[in-house]
């Protein structure tokens, strides 16, 4: 690999990175706002739940949508307009009370508050819509900068940048919920809209596509193209991802996953507050420590499957459940009158344990796809683990609204986290990629 190449490659990962942190300025901004909205207006958590799954599926589906486009378009121009429109959709939700007084002539009231719930779920649905020309452009860039035996401890790294993000819009929209009084939900999404504005044009300026194109040799030179439209390639994307037992396994472990996160991320906020007595700043950092346990978990994980597990990455994933299922059960069995740091330690612990997961499937969905469609089959996980929200979204807002304990959630959680590593344990003789298979299905 020569100096050149190396260069390239880790200005894709550092830009990526960056940018696909700033697209989690302007998704998980909402969480914060939660509080403010419902002291506000009287939102009821079941109707946040709704929209929270709504938006997840959609997501999920735009995920899968971005992932077969990822593999056909310019990654560069993809991601930065995906985020330019997600700007633009997040400082219109900072308007959504305006508007719903413009539309029903009254600032306060049943019919208000049903039409701004009408007007946030509208616009957190095209946010949705565009966050999925985050990943699937930086998952192709990624496979065709990294080779295969690389992959898991750099995408690993790669992977902290959403930790990052998340762990710092909670901060940021912590201490504005925390400082600046009322309606200070809208700043929750315009000031993380502006950062998102300047981001789109970093991208823009900092990315390039394959290596190819700056002139330089492509990895993998013996899986090159051929028509991505044809015939051909069609097949290879039916046998590679589609009918690819291993990517479906995948999936569905995407799924449960998914949940255990979403639920901690979506509502952590709220959960800190009401049922462990938290002020909103420090639930931010609570949720901020979780993502940065994230973040070693990620790097750690990622180390694991290519110098322990010689680049098995299902194999890590399923010790890794483990660990959440058991500090999970840590958690929700805490006395009442737990300190503040003991329980953010054991939360801590369960982010650690859940985005090592989060980051490998990914990663072993790659590798068993092959470069070529990687971003197809990412999109396919990714629509599997964002469809999660039908349960982390609604099932825990009706939940909680229902019996008024969050207790109940987290048994949900351990009891899918243990059926997650009986899910991996059907993968556990799968080989590390599917690059032999590739030239098998070019026949």
């Amino acid at each position: 690999m020569t100096k050149t190449f190396k260069y390239w490659q880790w200005r894709t990962i550092f830009a990526t990175m960056i940018g696909y942190a700033i697209f989690y300025f302007v998704r998980k901004n909402f969480s914060f706002a939660i509080p403010g909205l419902t002291a506000e207006y009287g939102i009821s958590k079941t109707s946040f739940g709704i929209i929270m799954t709504l938006v997840t599926v959609v997501y999920g589906a735009s995920r899968f949508l971005n992932g077969y486009l990822a593999d056909r378009f310019n990654a560069r121009y993809h991601m930065a307009i995906g985020l330019l429109l997600c700007a633009a959709a997040n400082y219109a939700f900072g308007f959504g009370a305006d508007l719903s007084y413009l539309i029903t002539g009254e600032s306060s009231g049943p019919q208000f508050v049903n039409t701004m719930v009408f007007i946030f779920g509208l616009f957190l649905l095209l946010n949705n819509l565009f966050q999925g020309s985050g990943f699937p452009p930086c998952n192709r860039l990624l496979t065709h900068w990294i080779p295969a035996n690389e992959l898991a401890t750099k995408m690993s790294i790669w992977n902290t940048s959403h930790s990052i993000g998340a762990s710092i819009v909670a901060i940021l929209c912590g201490y504005i919920m925390a400082t600046m009084g009322h309606g200070a939900w809208k700043w929750c999404f315009w000031i993380p809209a502006t950062i998102a504005l300047v981001g789109a044009i970093g991208i823009y300026i900092f990315l390039r596509d394959t290596p190819s194109s700056v002139g330089l040799p492509e990895l993998h030179t013996i899986n090159k193209k051929g028509k991505e439209g044809g015939a051909e390639y069609k097949a290879f994307l039916r046998k590679m991802v589609f009918r690819n037992k291993w990517i479906w396994i995948l999936a569905i472990a995407n799924f449960m996953v998914y949940i255990v996160r979403f639920a901690v991320l979506d509502w952590g906020p709220t959960f800190l507050k009401e049922a462990r007595g938290m002020s909103l700043a420090n639930a931010g950092w609570t949720v901020a420590i979780f993502e940065i346990f994230g973040i070693i978990g990620m790097i750690v994980s990622g180390w694991l499957t290519d110098h322990v597990f010689k680049g098995k990455a299902h194999r890590t994933c399923f010790w890794f459940m483990a660990g959440v299922a058991v500090f999970m059960t840590i958690f929700v069995s805490l006395p009442a009158g737990t300190s503040m740091p003991v329980m953010v330690v054991v939360l801590a612990m369960a982010g650690f344990f859940i985005y090592g997961p989060q980051a490998l499937i990914g990663i072993a969905a790659s590798n068993q796809a092959t470069n070529r469609a990687a971003a197809t089959a990412n999109g396919l996980i990714g629509m599997f683990g964002y469809a999660s929200g039908i349960v982390s979204g609604i099932g825990v807002g009706m939940l909680v609204d229902a019996w008024g304990n969050w207790d109940y959630v987290f048994y949900g959680m351990i009891g899918i986290a243990v059926l997650c590593v009986a899910v991996f344990t059907l993968m556990w003789n799968a080989k590390a990629d599917g690059y032999a298979e590739e030239e098998t299905a070019k026949l």
